[in-house]
């Protein structure tokens, strides 16, 4: 009996399956890339969120410990300076922990720097002793929180003269006593709010005709 020879493949099916394994591979890499560039982005919003956090965080803690203390004089009005806020500025006292390399109270000076998409926020800490900021011999430079920002803002908030809270102002004018809560806004630079962030100062002090007395929130 004859055998059959063995028959081999066409050129058209070599040619057809070659098509298949290189259409094959080429989703097979798309996918990849895809779900590559998805764990990028994943990884990137989760540091830039547990950043957010941290920097939400310890501006919460630093203002909590705001102390009614005094850092300065002014001539003009014959009274202490306690708290300084402006819309891109903020000075106040709080003693820093000593994990910090520091103790005791230490003016806080936020500034709000830059404009556009490249809004930072900076932190200078000076040493308070008697109600006046002393100039170190080596002072630090100012230490960067956070950058890139499209928006970035901070606000106050008090109680009126019915013993209400007020209006939201842009601009702290009693000097020598602390608002009772503080905002602070802060937009990326794609757009992106940051959740908002209101702060109370437990130890907001409101100055009367008998002297200082501490309102506990």
């Amino acid at each position: 009996m004859a055998m059959r020879r063995a028959r081999g493949f066409t050129l058209i099916e070599v040619l057809l399956a070659t098509v298949l394994l290189v259409a094959g591979l080429a989703l097979a890499f798309t996918t990849l890339g895809a779900a590559n560039r998805t764990a990028i982005r994943g990884e990137a919003m989760a540091d830039s969120s547990e950043h957010m956090r941290a920097v939400a965080g310890f501006l919460r803690s630093r203002l909590t410990a705001t102390r009614p203390v005094a850092f300065a004089f002014d001539e003009s009005k014959g009274t202490p300076i306690r708290f300084v806020g402006e819309p891109d500025r903020l000075r106040f006292v709080a003693d820093l922990p000593d994990y910090l390399g520091r103790g005791g109270p230490y003016l806080h000076d936020l500034t709000i720097e830059g404009a556009g998409d490249d809004a930072r926020i900076s932190l200078a800490l000076s040493m308070v002793l008697a109600g006046q900021t002393i100039e170190e011999p080596q002072p630090r430079p100012p230490e960067l929180l956070v950058e890139g920002l499209r928006e970035a803002r901070f606000r106050y908030r008090a109680l009126n003269e019915e013993g209400r809270l007020g209006d939201w102002q842009d601009k702290w004018e009693v000097s020598e006593r602390l608002p009772l809560l503080v905002e602070v806004t802060l937009v990326d630079r794609d757009g992106r709010a940051w959740p908002p962030l209101v702060v109370s100062l437990p130890l907001a002090a409101q100055v009367d005709g008998a002297g200082l007395t501490v309102q506990q929130l």
